[in-house]
């Protein structure tokens, strides 16, 4: 599967809303995946992300095989680690951290797939991840030993949205984290939209369909669900 940026900038261009879904490895089986795919594929889903913070479990790449036979969706590596980067992906979500300072999150990591995307099939997508607070300290805070930017704090999260376009990433993240009380706030997403031309990614903390079209409506144009699916996968059909 190709071209997986360009279509979401032509979708960005539409005003065609994206949606994904965030499957953590470490609390998917394999035999799940079959039920979990159809799940998914009676979904709005466009894309799937798969990876985390915390992966204990190397199984990415019987995962995503697995996925691809019942699900035809793009799926997109959501690396917390190099180890977590399959081939078997059709795209990676190359993340610099750029909220943080810590080194292993802005370049080390990054230093350290080189060998391995260089070697891989995989569309790589520049992405300037951004971590905001989301009430309370998730797993990305905790592993990336890293402080999140207030949710209040809309002027120091679009300057780091803005760097982050002007150093040229493909895709700005603003994330409340896996498992977050709350999301990232709608006035932020909203001025950080209106003040950079990349695609907008907004996830953490988003429960319920009326969330989701109150984010777009703010203006992202992609959201990820991760957690609020894990814990009900009938979240889109009940």
């Amino acid at each position: 599967m190709k071209n997986i940026y360009q279509n979401i900038l032509a979708a960005k261009q539409t005003n065609k809303k994206l949606l994904a879904i965030l499957i953590d490895p470490d609390k998917t089986k394999v035999d799940e995946i079959e039920n979990l795919s159809q799940k998914i594929n009676q979904s709005p889903a466009t894309h799937i992300f798969i990876g985390g913070s915390v992966v204990e479990q190397i199984c990415i790449d019987t995962l995503i095989i697995e996925i691809k036979k019942y699900c035809h969706l793009p799926i997109l590596i959501f690396p917390g680690h190099p180890s977590q980067i399959s081939n078997e992906a059709d795209g990676i979500l190359f993340l610099s951290l750029l909220s943080g300072r810590n080194p292993d999150y802005l370049i080390e990591h990054h230093i350290n797939s080189v060998d391995i995307l260089a070697n891989s099939n995989l569309e790589i997508i520049s992405t300037g991840y951004i971590l905001i607070h989301g009430g309370n300290e998730t797993a990305v805070q905790r592993v990336s030993q890293t402080l999140p930017i207030e949710n209040t704090n809309i002027d120091l999260a679009y300057k780091t949205a803005k760097a982050g376009e002007y150093l040229g990433k493909k895709l700005i993240y603003l994330e409340a984290g896996s498992g977050a009380n709350q999301h990232v706030s709608v006035e932020m997403i909203a001025f950080v939209s209106k003040n950079i031309s990349v695609p907008l990614i907004v996830g953490g903390g988003i429960r319920n369909i009326s969330k989701i079209e109150e984010i777009f409506n703010a203006g992202a144009d992609l959201v990820v669900i991760g957690t609020a699916f894990e814990n009900d996968s009938n979240f889109f059909t009940t």
